[in-house]
């Protein structure tokens, strides 16, 4: 089943893997999204570790992977992924992002927070980056917002603010409302696969 807070991943990266790209790789990059876009996780991943054996510096390969891991929902690993891709080019702003995401789909909100934040110094007119710090501050708000409710009950200027932000984040379908706990992640935009 497929996450609520990760629709499908289609932001494009710009041209910022392109630079690096010669027309070979860019086959290769193609081959592996095309395999992602008709569902073929399994074959994506297996041409993308092929490459990466052969090239393990490749940025944007090694990007295509975590993006292909988190939609297999191996979180651990995807995120394993991202973090090298920070500590070995701490330049590049889409691992952060990427990062983000994923902790913020484990209500790790400080640190898809703190990775956001790295995201914008690094790009600031990164706008994917923006959204996402939003709808993680509006996440750490309602969690401080619940915990305000519970320790001052008779506090009734808190409550319509939580009903704000859950109604911000409130999702289409009533399966998804129900998994809806009073502070469930939404960070919904993580760069995913190149295109053209």
């Amino acid at each position: 089943m497929k996450n609520a807070v990760f629709p499908r991943l289609s932001i494009a990266i710009a041209l910022l893997f392109g630079l690096w790209a010669s027309a070979a790789q860019a086959n290769d990059y193609d081959d592996v999204n095309l395999l992602l876009r008709q569902g073929k996780s399994n074959e994506a991943l297996a041409k993308a570790d092929t490459y990466i054996a052969g090239k393990p510096r490749d940025p944007q390969m090694r990007f295509l992977r975590g993006v292909i891991l988190t939609e297999q929902g191996k979180k651990d690993e995807a995120v394993k992924t991202f973090t090298q891709l920070t500590q070995d080019f701490p330049e590049l702003p889409e691992p952060y992002n990427n990062l983000a995401a994923l902790y913020a789909s484990q209500s790790q909100f400080d640190k898809a927070r703190d990775a956001l934040e790295t995201a914008l110094k690094l790009n600031p007119n990164y706008a994917t980056a923006e959204e996402n710090l939003g709808d993680v501050y509006a996440r750490l708000a309602a969690q401080s917002y619940t915990k305000a409710q519970r320790f001052a009950t008779t506090n009734t200027s808190v409550a319509p603010k939580l009903e704000l932000i859950r109604q911000i984040f409130t999702p289409k379908t009533e399966a998804d409302a129900a998994a809806l706990p009073g502070a469930a992640p939404v960070v919904r935009k993580p760069v995913g696969r190149t295109s053209k």
